[in-house]
């Protein structure tokens, strides 16, 4: 992350409690975060944010939506969008068949949150 610019994170999250640890932290590491507890609100942050660096989502979301399910327009949409898939079932994200599972992070639930930094600093370098 340069000195003169904020990288800008996106966290889509329905866990109320691991939303705001992970928001909490990036904050503190410098990043702006911006919050979504499920894909209609991801979608409509990815339709009017124009500035997002990174997405980190995870899999299992209400809805009946996948994480890939929000990854793969916003990819189509914004090619220099680096995502970061987080889940408790990493499994079901490759057998998703997604080429964006096949080719972004997938942290397995508990994660330690410097391995998500270290994660964010390689896709954003």
């Amino acid at each position: 992350m340069s000195e003169d610019a904020q990288d800008v994170v996106l966290i889509v999250e329905d866990d109320a409690s691991i939303l705001m640890i992970l928001s909490d932290y990036l904050s503190g590491e410098g990043y702006r975060v911006l919050r979504a507890e499920n894909g209609e609100q991801a979608f409509e942050i990815l339709a009017t944010k124009p500035n997002l660096d990174l997405m980190v989502t995870d899999f299992r979301l209400p809805g009946g939506i996948s994480g890939v399910d929000i990854a793969e327009p916003a990819i189509r949409l914004r090619p220099d969008l680096k995502v970061i898939f987080i889940s408790g079932y990493p499994a079901e994200i490759r057998e998703s068949n997604s080429p964006i599972a096949h080719s972004a992070p997938i942290l397995a639930k508990p994660f330690d949150l410097d391995i998500l930094q270290e994660q964010i600093r390689k896709l954003l370098a």
